[in-house]
């Protein structure tokens, strides 16, 4: 199957972390299990439903006073539309190639941010919030870390170039309603890299936070604390 995503130039491992993507589209998801389980959740009930503005999630992304000295943002770069390839998972080919790069969610309210880290070697860290009712956040987020991580292994052509991709499910921290944690290894041309991403979902609000395993988990609960912060 061939999709159209927008990739950043220089396809790499460190890259695909932050594909800035044409997006899977889960509003016509089918409800998942995770629908069952908060039924039961009274935090969960109690939380509103009425989405956060995408100026709104802005003001709560983590910058530079959050995170410390020996960190710069990334400018956002151009985009290139490329086509994408999914082999070896059918899962993912139905939802498309951004969803098998772990690339940005298709929810309408969202806010963006990235970070490279100097501070000892060149890492980068990413930080995406999204707002919508619970149950689309919810439905939406499952049904891409499963597919994700029911597909150990699988690859992507990105133009010509081939990148193996293997998932791996880790656990999640206990942060909000629901959480969700994978272990991605990108192999292209010889090298690998290695990328956590963790998604906390808190009421209407979805944290996603990505990259240098180690950056992720420095930085998780401080951005989460700001993401649920009372305005």
């Amino acid at each position: 199957m061939r999709v159209r995503v927008a990739t950043a130039l220089g396809i790499t491992a460190v890259t695909l972390l932050a594909l800035p993507a044409c997006s899977t589209d889960f509003s016509d998801a089918k409800p998942a299990s995770s629908s069952a389980a908060r039924a039961g959740n009274p935090a969960s009930a109690g939380q509103k439903e009425t989405p956060l503005s995408s100026a709104a999630l802005e003001t709560r992304l983590l910058d530079h006073g959050d995170l410390g000295s020996g960190y710069s943002r990334k400018p956002e770069r151009p985009a290139q539309h490329e086509d994408v390839t999914v082999l070896g998972c059918p899962a993912l080919n139905e939802l498309g190639g951004d969803a098998a790069t772990g690339g940005s969610l298709d929810f309408p309210r969202q806010a963006k941010a990235s970070f490279t880290y100097t501070g000892s070697s060149d890492s980068e860290v990413s930080e995406e919030l999204y707002s919508d009712t619970t149950d689309k956040l919810s439905d939406g987020t499952s049904r891409i870390f499963d597919a994700m991580t029911g597909c150990p292994e699988y690859q992507v052509l990105v133009g010509s170039t081939a990148i193996d991709i293997t998932t791996h499910k880790t656990a999640a921290p206990q942060l909000g309603d629901e959480q969700w944690s994978q272990l991605l290894t990108f192999s292209a041309g010889g090298k690998d890299s290695v990328v956590k991403q963790t998604a906390v979902r808190s009421g209407n609000v979805l944290l996603v936070v990505a990259g240098s395993p180690a950056l992720v988990d420095r930085h998780l609960d401080k951005a989460h604390a700001k993401a649920t912060a009372t305005r």
